[in-house]
Order: C-alpha cells, then structure tokens, then sequence
C-alpha cells in the first residue's frame, strides 16, 4: 500500500493584481521523508509556490487550488491559524540568513525562542536543546555560537544557525530556498552536507528550491523542473539527468555538466537548448 503524502498540492494558482498568474496549475506530492528538488531559473514560480505552502504572501495574492499538509488544508487559513503550523509541522530556511536573524540578539536566544514558543520548554531544558541543536548542525563550539551575535558569524555559520532554527521542532516538512545561493562553493558544500545529515536525523521531508541542477542532485532524490509559472518535467534525480525530456531541462543538464565543455570552449547556457516562445504563444 502506497503511504499517504505528507504535502499535497493540487492545481494551485497564484496571481497579484492583473498581472497573469505567476503559478498556473501546479500539481505535486511530497511523501514523508521524502527529498524534492524544485528547479527553475528566476522568476519562474518556485519562491511564490513556498510561499503558498507556508502562508506567506500578500493579502492581494489570488490563491487558488489546494495546498494540504496529511489531512489538514492549508488554503484559506487565517494567519493565526498558519502561525501554529509554521516553525512547528512546516519551517523554511531562506536564502540570506540574516533576512532571518535578528542582529540584536544572541544566537542561542533566537533558536529558543523558536522552540519556547512552539513547544513551550523552559529556559533551562531549552538551552540544553538548543546547544545540542547548535552540535548537530556541525558547530564544535556551540556555547560560543549561541552567545554570538549574527554580525560575529561567517555566512555559512549564519545559515548553520537557521537550519538548527528550521529543525529544532522536529518538523515535517522543511523547505529551502536557494540556502546556498549566497555562499562560496566550499561553504555551500559544507551547507549542503549539513543539511543532508540533520534532516536525516529528524527524519524531516524537504523541499528544496534552486536554479541550479548540480546543487539539487546532491540532497534531493527527485526533481520538478519549472519554467513560466508552470511544471514542465518531473522525475527522479537520475532520469532528470539522464534522460531530460524538456528542452529547458536538456539546458540546466548541459549547464550543470562541466564535462561537456571542449578545451578552450565555452559552458552551455539554457538558451542553446530552449528558446522562448514569444510571448502569447505558450
């Protein structure tokens, strides 16, 4: 018997003011535990898509279709409603850490607030968490991280103490937002490994959403491809890479394959292997 999915979003439709809609029909599952990649360049609907999930866009937003997290809908929530399933059954871990850090208060403070208010622990029993949290997500000093500051942190650091934020409720579900897009390639691949441990520890599923292929093939066992607001290819990580079907994802494999580029050449770009339809041609 197939398991029930932990996230089930059905033709979703996002739209802001009288513009066309920036997510049309987009349909997929996450099963629990599961690793999902969701590609696209930028502008393609994969940050307004989280931020559906999460309950997070403007009162002006259309929303339409059914986003449902086990047997719960999460569409047409009120905020207070969604507040209690953010930090909790759902977190997200954003690009800039410090967009989602509070320059003026301590590390360890911020992550147990997270879990305070969730899950309502005492100082004492949240602080021991809270540094075992800090160890988990790869710091051998984790009393000095939680008595820094954001500013007295690295980036990669930065972002180390939001994924102890994102998982230290034990969620269901995390999603990531191009986490290392900010960072040097040798942090990012810190990061990643991170990531990939701890979620494994808490049993966590994840959503992780980037531009780029070769980031997303190391966490995630399978991959939506977006483009324009709409999904045009799903599969697993390996047959995404060794069978795209769609021009567009032919473009990011070519892109994330260093090895096809001949000495003295260039890297292929997404546009030789996709070209745009003009616009009111899709």
């Amino acid at each position: 018997m197939t398991a029930s999915p932990l996230l089930d979003v059905r033709d979703l439709t996002v739209a802001f003011g009288r513009r066309p809609p920036a997510v049309r029909g987009v349909s997929f599952t996450v099963a629990p535990g599961q690793r999902l990649g969701l590609i696209g360049e930028s502008g393609s609907g994969k940050t307004v898509t989280s931020l559906a999930i999460m309950g997070l866009l403007p009162d002006y937003a259309r929303v339409t279709g059914s986003i449902r997290l086990g047997d719960a809908e999460l569409v047409g929530r009120s905020d207070r409603s969604m507040a209690e399933v953010r930090g909790d059954e759902i977190t997200m871990i954003f690009q800039e850490p410090m967009t989602a850090l509070d320059p003026t208060m301590r590390c360890g403070r911020q992550v147990a607030e997270v879990l305070r208010l969730h899950a309502g622990a005492e100082a004492g029993p949240a602080r021991e968490r809270v540094l075992a949290m800090l160890a988990e997500v790869g710091f051998d000093d984790p009393e000095r991280v939680a008595d820094s500051y954001p500013h007295q942190l690295s980036g990669g650091q930065r972002q180390r103490v939001v994924t102890a934020m994102a998982l230290i409720n034990s969620p269901d579900l995390v999603i990531c937002d191009e986490p290392t897009t900010a960072l040097d390639v040798t942090v990012q691949a810190r990061v990643l490994q991170v990531l990939d441990r701890v979620l494994t520890l808490e049993n966590a599923a994840c959503l992780f959403i980037t531009h780029d292929l070769a980031v997303v093939s190391q966490l995630c066992s399978d991959i939506l491809v977006m483009l324009d607001g709409e999904i045009v290819e799903a599969g697993s990580t390996a047959e995404i890479f060794d069978a795209p079907q769609h021009p567009y994802t032919r473009g990011l494999v070519a892109t994330a394959r260093l090895d096809l580029v001949p000495p003295g050449g260039r890297l292929p770009t997404v546009d030789d292997f996709y070209t745009r339809p003009a616009e009111g041609a899709r």
